[in-house]
């Protein structure tokens, strides 16, 4: 349904856009997901039409719609879109909000749509309200019906949560991708935030300096990243220095890594490094495991309250710092040592830097 292909861009000296080439098949939900200026926006505006291309190619369907020599106008594009800010017409009720692009339709056509819509975003009751009387994620649900009415082959939307608190935000994540599913609208996600990029996309683009550092599933961006930056960037890990054992063994301050799944599917080795390599492992918080019977102890260093569990910051002996997910029940103080252990699913290492 979306195509890119190498698709760069340039203002000045500044590479905004660098090769990026990505797909998405029908109503798959795709996100791209990167820090501020890593060119993510620019990207969505320009699948949307709103800048012509320098280089490279975008396809809708198997139509060619941005080209250099070729620009579709936006409102050619059979797109949806959902705005940081809404973008609702403040004099206009939640029912000519959604029916707003619907103008082609008959009066029998647009009522029935509308209520389609209404019913699907449980706004029915809000129907005769205005914007200003509605709630943050009221408001957010409004903005998503009057995108999917016209019925687009392809929804974008740019930050759509950035406004909501976490809690209404992470509710509304899981809701938006219901309703996308139950359409089979394919969409494009732009956010920071990888809590809502994992809770809504099926594939996702970590993008750094205008280039895709990883394209992927969730899990595979999680457990597999491709290298440092996706590394940093997903999750909480640490990369822990290590040496390089054996053909399936590294060890590590916290004990030997011994018969790991490799974190990708390619069969290298970690001889490929050489034996006796200094190399990095990147632990995260779900490999170590709090264990009052090990003999290994780490002293708390930070801790927060997330409601089923604690997030610990913990400091190894050497000095260095690991963190860990543990029960709440298991409530520690600052300063108190702790028993661990390791419980690593994918091993991902990478070279130690020069």
């Amino acid at each position: 349904m979306l195509t890119l292909e190498h698709v760069a861009q340039a203002y000045g000296r500044k590479q905004v856009l660098n090769n990026l080439a990505f797909h998405l098949e029908p109503g798959e939900i795709g996100c791209l997901l990167g820090p501020s200026g890593c060119g993510k926006t620019t990207a969505l505006r320009f699948i949307a039409g709103f800048e012509t291309l320098q280089s490279g190619r975008i396809l809708l369907g198997g139509e060619e719609v941005a080209a250099p020599s070729r620009a579709l106008p936006p409102e050619q594009r059979r797109l949806g879109l959902v705005f940081q800010d809404y973008a609702l017409f403040p004099h206009l009720t939640v029912v000519a909000n959604i029916g707003f692009g619907l103008g082609r339709l008959s009066r029998t056509e647009r009522a029935h749509r509308v209520g389609e819509m209404l019913r699907l975003v449980g706004l029915t009751p809000e129907a005769r309200r205005y914007p200003h009387q509605l709630s943050g994620g009221q408001q957010q649900r409004v903005a998503l019906a009057r995108a999917l009415a016209p019925k687009p082959r392809l929804l974008l939307l740019d930050e759509p949560f950035s406004n909501l608190d976490v809690e209404l935000r992470e509710k509304l994540s899981l809701e938006v991708r219901d309703i996308l599913k139950h359409e089979g609208i394919t969409a494009l996600l732009v956010t920071h935030d990888q809590h809502e990029a994992f809770a809504i996309a099926d594939q996702v683009g970590v993008m750094n300096d205008g280039v895709i550092q990883q394209w992927g599933t969730p899990y595979a961006l999680y457990h597999q990243p491709a290298n440092r930056f996706v590394a940093d960037f997903i999750g909480q890990g640490v990369l822990m220095p290590g040496t390089v054992m054996s053909t399936h063994e590294v060890k590590i301050e916290l004990g030997l890594l011994a018969r790991v799944k490799p974190a990708h599917d390619q069969d290298i080795g970690l001889l490929s490094f050489g034996l006796g390599a200094q190399v990095e492992v990147l632990i995260r918080p779900d490999d170590i495991i709090h264990d009052d019977a090990s003999p290994l102890l780490a002293k708390v260093e930070r801790r927060a309250f997330r409601g089923a569990e604690y997030l610990y910051a913990l400091r190894l002996p050497s000095g260095a710092r690991v963190f860990t997910l543990v029960p709440s029940h298991h409530d520690h103080a600052i300063g108190e040592k702790i028993g661990i252990r390791l419980d690593v699913d994918h091993l991902v290492v990478f070279p130690k830097p020069a």
